[in-house]
């Protein structure tokens, strides 16, 4: 295991916050996991965790929404990262849209898609959402995006197991 631990310390991904809509209810979370899975046709995966509360919202949801911060959006990613939906109205903090019917769209994101949910796979504690992006958006930017090292000092909000 060790092993293992010292090969994923290396890691550095991209993080991106999801957002879901479902029975009138809406979430989002910030994510370590997630990636282009095919070039043909088009599909990317994320990974929610099941403790989360935003997990619990895209059990029901058709679409979700992948949005990619820039490192100098860190306060966007700790409220995201760092509060949990089962107490906290996220969105009553920032600017959002619906896009695409109901998907929930962050304004300030860098860039961001919305995609249909065609796929779900169980990995353990994380499951794995297999997404068609359908519309898409964002905005010119230098700015790097926030990796997982920019984001280790947020304490995630979500109930631990």
């Amino acid at each position: 295991m060790a092993d293992a631990d010292a090969f994923m310390d290396r890691l550095n991904p991209e993080m991106c916050v999801v957002t879901a809509v479902a029975g009138g209810e809406r979430s989002g979370c910030l994510v370590g996991f997630s990636a282009q899975c095919s070039i043909q046709p088009t599909r990317y995966a994320v990974w929610l965790s099941k403790a989360n509360h935003t997990y619990s919202v895209a059990r029901a949801a058709d679409r979700l929404a992948v949005h990619l911060l820039t490192r100098d959006q860190h306060a966007l990613a700790a409220l995201f990262g760092g509060e949990t939906g089962d107490s906290v109205d996220k969105f009553a903090r920032v600017r959002w849209r619906h896009e695409d019917g109901d998907a929930v769209v962050l304004e300030d994101a860098a860039a961001w898609f919305v995609g249909t949910v065609r796929d779900r796979l169980d990995s353990g504690d994380h499951v794995c959402f297999v997404l068609e992006p359908q519309r898409w958006g964002g905005r010119d930017t230098d700015t790097p995006l926030l990796r997982l090292r920019d984001a280790l000092d947020i304490e995630p909000g979500h109930p631990a197991d």
